[in-house]
This record gives C-alpha cells, structure tokens and sequence, in this order.
C-alpha cells in the first residue's frame, strides 16, 4: 500500500484544543499506554472530520489498526460532543443579540429504499434532519440532535424544544416558510403567487436576513464527513456537536 503525506486545512489551535481535552480524558480514566499520543489521535479524528477519511485509510496512515481508529475517532468525538451548549445556553447566550436565525439541513446518509423514516421528500435522498440556531452574523450558535429526515422542520423544531424556547425568551426570530404556523416571535415570509407590493417587499427584506443562515449551514457541510455520513444514525448527534465546539473553539 502507499502512502503519501496530505494536510487538513485547520489551523494548529484546533489540533491543540482537541488534544488538550484528550489529554485530560486520558487522566481522568487512568490510561497507562496508547499506541499514539493525545496529539496523534486529536489529528486522527480531524482528518475523519474534515477530510471524511475511511477508518481504513486513516489506519494505514496512522500505523495502527482499524479497530484502533474506531475506537479512538470514537472517544475523541464523544469528548468533543459532551462540551457542546444545551438549547438553555443557547438562549442565554441569544438573549443578549438582536435576533436569531433558526433553519435545517439534511446530512445525507448511506441508506436504502426500504429505510422510509429517513427519506426526505424535499430532497429526494435519504439523510438526518438537523436544526441549528444561527446568530445575526451568521455564526453557529446551537444545534439539535438529530432527527430521521423524513422529519418536517416545524415538527423538528417543536419536538427539540425550539419554538417553546424562542416563545419564552421573546426573541425575535427570522425563519424560512417551512416555519409557517409557529407562531410567537417566529417570523415567516408571506405565501402564495399574488402577493402586494409591500408583502413582496417585506419578503425581499426577510430573505436579506435570513440568508444569513446559510452561512452555518456553509460552516456544517464545510466538514466533509457531514456530507455523506456512513456511520450509524445513532453517533451523526455527536459528530455535529463535536463540529459545533470546534466552529465556537476557533472563534
């Protein structure tokens, strides 16, 4: 097999954030002995991350075995994951803007036909419904665990506790239509085809907004792994939020 060197276009602070934890991690649980360094595996479960590297070619390139990456892109994802905001948090730290930017994404995944909860009929591919929070500059502030993608937005964003929390903290909020009959200080562009003059004005200024939660959306998929997931549905919570603390890691 060959191997050739290759570069992760992170900066070196993640690597020491992610490393620090892990060293850390590895105190708490008493280990004596690993086959690599903290710094070694936090680099390992970046390049699963954000190259979306196989655990096979991550084992040639790390000498070690596939078992090992799992195990270790495993602990260190769950290490990461376990550090990101609650929704309460969240709020607290909203609650101190002049509004919030809440959307969803489908992550595709691996799946078949006959895997019905997780077809989304929006997109027309099977994947997990993932609803995030976005601040006014279009940084991430939270996002939820995840949801089969057969899930609507509205239903996603009352079963994680969305809307109750925008209702409570009476914060204004800029959504897409998919949000329509949230209510409370949910705001949603006006629908249908004969709209007036002011109506499509006042659409025109919501979409200035709220495109700017695309750029969270841009920030999630800029993780290739996120792209394509092939991993059990039950472990894509941990990978967003192990993506969520390296985005406020580096901010």
């Amino acid at each position: 097999m060959l191997v050739y060197p290759s570069a992760i276009d992170l900066s070196s602070a993640h690597l020491r954030y992610r490393a620090g934890h892990l060293t850390v991690r590895r105190r708490e649980i008493g280990t004596r002995w690993r086959r690599v360094t903290p710094g070694r595996q936090a680099l390992l479960g970046l390049a699963h991350l954000r190259c979306g590297d196989t655990y096979a070619r991550l084992a040639a390139g790390f000498g070690i075995g596939i078992a090992t990456v799992y195990r270790y892109v495993r602990e260190a994802t769950e290490v990461l994951a376990a550090l990101a905001p609650s929704l309460a948090e969240a709020m607290r730290t909203a609650s101190r803007l002049a509004f919030v930017i809440p959307d969803g994404t489908l992550l595709p995944i691996g799946r078949i036909a006959a895997d019905t909860p997780y077809y989304s009929g929006k997109h027309k591919r099977h994947g997990m419904n993932v609803q995030v929070l976005t601040d006014p500059f279009g940084r991430l502030l939270w996002a939820s665990p995840a949801l089969p993608g057969s899930t609507h937005d509205l239903t996603a964003a009352r079963a994680r506790g969305i809307v109750g929390a925008l209702a409570e903290a009476t914060l204004k909020c800029w959504a897409d239509k998919a949000y329509q009959g949230a209510g409370g200080p949910v705001r949603v562009p006006f629908r249908g085809r004969r709209l007036k003059r002011w109506q499509r004005r006042h659409n025109s200024t919501h979409a200035k907004i709220r495109c700017l939660g695309e750029q969270a959306m841009a920030t999630l998929k800029g993780w290739r792994l996120l792209r394509k997931l092939r991993c059990s549905t039950n472990r894509i919570t941990n990978f967003v939020k192990a993506v969520l603390v390296l985005h406020h890691a580096s901010a």
